[in-house]
């Protein structure tokens, strides 16, 4: 029997999901099918459980912490991997439950479990049945890659690492984005002995320059070994015990023995076996699929959405372009999805939150301006005596006095970046940063108070 939709989103991740149940409320028949689990990577392998990990690695600080206000919690704490891989499975279980049914059926969308491949501009073939659909949307998302080097097969992706079985006591982690930095910090921060190791100068490239410097030193501080300038050239040995060849400034370094190799290296589109070359989708030099300002490729029916297309690889990205999707082809009402300004976190430790132009993005754009800067400890980290400092940092024009760049590194960093966020979405203005009365005592308090500039 052959099945005939409004629209057919294949991949049930953040944005396929979204469009899907969206679209729904406006009438239209949809059906969505999804080969692997529901919730796509963030729910099942990327943000979701990385934050869980995340918070797991900061109770060793914590517990430490504890003393210094006066608690004696007696004994040795310790730390079980299993249980918290346990944990973050079940969890991971109940959410994909969830976006299954109770977002998806009771949205009305017909779900579907398979692998969907194109056929033609409105024809799909899932696992032998044939499918039309008037709409199309791809919403595959993207994987982890490793590096082209001999042995590479011997290191773990983040997806590997999610469901590793044994806790790694001597870790590489090789890369320097965001997924490198957060599992470096994760690891660190669960006990095992972690060395950061990238070919760049420094880690975050894109990020303002001060921010890279100061998480680097607070790393550091929290014994993790950061080694810029260094390129893999090749792994032996075994799972469990990778032998390491590398370079640093192009000299060969000794050789060194991991319990395991992460490769955080960059992530492509998943964009093969879909039939996209047979029907002539146009897809960029690294295979991502190339759209327009409403998501439509190259071949008119066929749409795509998320990190499959490359724009900007975070969730709530791809949850607004579904948006803009279904405002613009299902309630009549067109719109661009808006780039500008989008807040971020790194679940580093500590974490970093930033909206915005860097110091050097500013000054590369031609804008005259100001720059607002402190440093300092958290109020909580006083009485333990412990050795991590925040960083606050405004980017200011000096002609419109808008806020064009806020960075912050320090506890709960994404928390806080957040409420700006709409604020700098609104035109904030330096002006309206000092009007604004701070609440005491919090770090976010520095963000309002910060007067003289300390650079222009």
């Amino acid at each position: 029997m052959n099945l005939h939709y409004d629209l057919f989103v294949i991949g049930g991740g953040s944005g396929g999901v979204r469009a899907s149940r969206m679209a729904a409320a406006t009438g239209a028949k949809v059906g969505i099918a999804e080969s692997y689990r529901w919730g796509g990577t963030c729910v099942i392998r990327g943000c979701v459980p990385k934050k869980l990990f995340s918070y797991a690695s900061h109770f060793g600080e914590e517990l430490h912490d504890a003393a210094g206000y006066g608690w004696s919690l007696g004994g040795s704490p310790s730390f079980n991997w299993k249980k918290l891989m346990a944990a973050k499975d079940a969890e991971i279980d109940r959410l994909e439950r969830v976006y299954e049914h109770s977002v998806l059926i009771p949205a009305g969308v017909e779900v579907h479990h398979g692998m969907a491949k194109l056929t033609g501009p409105n024809t799909i073939d899932l696992d032998g049945q044939t499918i039309t659909a008037d709409k199309i949307l791809i919403a595959v998302g993207g994987h982890p890659t490793r590096l082209p080097i001999p042995g590479a097969e011997l290191a773990m992706t983040s997806n590997e690492l999610f469901e590793l079985q044994d806790f790694p006591e001597k870790l590489l982690v090789y890369g320097s984005g965001y997924i490198a930095v957060e599992f470096a910090g994760i690891m660190n921060g669960l006990g095992a002995d972690v060395t950061l190791a990238f070919r760049a100068d420094k880690m975050l490239r894109g990020f303002d320059e001060d921010l890279r410097d100061h998480l680097t030193q607070q790393m550091e501080n929290k014994g993790i070994t950061v080694m810029p300038y260094t390129t893999l050239k090749a792994l032996g040995g075994q799972a469990g015990a990778v032998d390491v060849a590398w370079q640093q400034h192009g000299e060969d370094l000794p050789s060194q023995v991991f319990d395991q190799v992460l490769m955080a290296t960059g992530r492509r589109p998943n964009t093969h076996n879909l039939g996209l070359e047979e029907l002539g989708v146009a897809l960029s030099s690294h295979g991502a699929i190339e759209v327009d300002q409403h998501f439509e490729t190259s071949v008119p029916g066929i749409y795509a959405l998320g990190d499959v297309i490359d724009r900007v690889q975070l969730t709530p990205v791809a949850l607004g372009e579904a948006m803009a999707f279904v405002d613009t082809h299902f309630k009549g009402r067109p719109r661009r999805m808006d780039y500008s300004n989008i807040a971020t976190a790194v679940f580093s430790d500590p974490n970093v939150g930033t909206i915005g132009l860097s110091e050097e993005e500013a000054r590369a754009q031609g804008y005259d301006i100001a720059v607002y800067r402190s440093t300092g400890r958290a109020m909580k980290h006083v009485l333990p005596d412990r050795n991590e400092k925040m960083l606050m940092k405004l980017i200011v024009c000096r002609e419109s006095d808008r806020v064009l760049g806020l960075h912050f590194i320090g506890p709960d960093a994404g928390e806080v970046v957040q409420g700006f966020a709409v604020a700098m979405k609104m035109g904030a203005t330096k002006a309206d940063f000092d009007a604004t009365v701070g609440i005491h005592p919090t770090a976010a308090e520095e963000l309002v108070t910060m007067r003289a500039p300390v650079a222009s």
